[in-house]
């Protein structure tokens, strides 16, 4: 719900009347959502708007009349709605969905699959936490209200990375910071509602001897390798979506691939990632804490973690972990931020040694990096 106790009113635009049903049953069934109304297409969706403007619209990107590309682009100049789009996983699509994303969309979810009853749940989940961060996005123009605290949120799948990578103790964790040796510098970010244009940013900034980067960005599968390839375009540094067993150079940006947990892993002073299955963790796969913990475990004080826009607290713990192991650990600044709910989150939990406006964050990088390569010459 908003602050004012009131449910966030949502207003579904797809030209497919099963999906727009399906929608509807997920987003009905939640206590802090209700669905405003449905539309066929853009201008159907202009009516509703008269009438009554939403706090959350989903928006397909393949419309009749008008495609969601031009209706996203009329809507963000003319009168700035929250815009998740809803698109299926088609390859060819996902390219434009990242258009959407730069048009000012501030989140994408892959359409409902209701084959299995885990899928659909999963679906379920990922729908109606898009829709609650969408809600509480700053918006150009728009005032939007405080985001619901991470108490507020449901708790299925509410798993801890202890299911995909066990903690510490905290003689192991005192051992390990002993021994642990002066290795290449690491970079971990995490980000979600808004992040993929906070990381454009960031990462186009960069210079091509960058050190590395792991990154997850909540975002659904096949959507990740589209948002690496453009990335990869516009950036001095290499972007891809990370494969199993992928090594990590510097220069290089490994994307966590959606749908897939990503892990960095130290074999002497080499390291690679490891991608891997499993439970959805602190309501996500890939999970921001995944990352961070296995961070924090094969890397250290070598490693510099960030966690960028997003809702609900997935990464908190887990920054606070390679804290814990010494790492310098950054988090978002609220005025800089779609959303300031997973730094917002970090900062109470004492994991962010400091916090900064997007903008400075590539500078740390590059700071970071050079004082890495000082120390290991020292």
């Amino acid at each position: 719900m908003t602050s004012s106790g009131k449910k966030i009113r949502v207003l579904i635009v797809d030209d497919s009347a099963s999906v727009r049903t399906t929608l509807s049953d997920i987003i009905g069934s939640d206590p802090d959502l209700e669905v405003m109304g449905t539309a066929a297409d853009p201008y159907i969706a202009v009516e509703r708007i008269r009438q009554e403007v939403p706090d959350v619209m989903f928006l397909d990107i393949e419309l009749p009349r008008m495609d969601g590309i031009t209706f996203l682009k009329k809507i963000m100049s003319q009168r700035p709605i929250p815009v998740v789009i809803c698109s299926s996983l088609a390859q060819e699509g996902s390219d434009t969905v990242m258009q959407a994303l730069e048009a000012g969309a501030v989140d994408v979810v892959a359409k409902p699959r209701i084959d299995t009853a885990q899928r659909l749940q999963d679906s379920r989940m990922r729908i109606c936490d898009a829709a609650k961060g969408a809600a509480h996005a700053r918006m150009r123009g728009v005032k939007r209200e405080a985001p619901v605290p991470t108490a507020d949120l449901k708790v299925e799948a509410k798993l801890s990375a202890d299911e995909i990578l066990p903690p510490l103790s905290e003689h192991r964790r005192q051992s390990l910071i002993a021994r642990m040796p002066v290795t290449d510098p690491i970079v971990a970010i995490g980000a979600s509602t808004g992040g993929t244009e906070a990381l454009r940013e960031v990462l186009e900034a960069l210079p091509a001897n960058s050190p590395p980067i792991l990154i997850v960005q909540h975002m659904p599968e096949k959507f990740t390798s589209a948002f690496a390839r453009r990335l990869d375009g516009t950036c001095a540094v290499r972007v891809k979506e990370a494969e199993d067993g992928d090594l990590v150079q510097p220069g290089q940006v490994l994307l966590a691939p959606g749908n897939f947990h990503m892990l960095l892993v130290r074999n002497g002073s080499r390291y690679t990632v490891k991608i891997t299955d499993g439970p959805h963790v602190s309501r996500h796969r890939p999970s921001v804490d995944v990352l961070f913990r296995s961070t924090a475990q094969a890397a250290g004080a070598n490693a510099l973690g960030m966690i960028l826009t997003g809702m609900g607290d997935d990464g908190a713990r887990g920054l606070l972990e390679m804290r814990q192991m010494g790492s310098p650990t950054l988090a978002q600044d609220e005025a800089s931020c779609v959303v300031f709910g997973m730094p917002k989150e970090a900062i109470a939990r004492g994991a962010a040694s400091r916090t900064l406006p997007l903008g400075k964050m590539a500078a740390e990088i590059t700071t970071f990096g050079r004082r890495a390569a000082l120390g290991a010459t020292a």
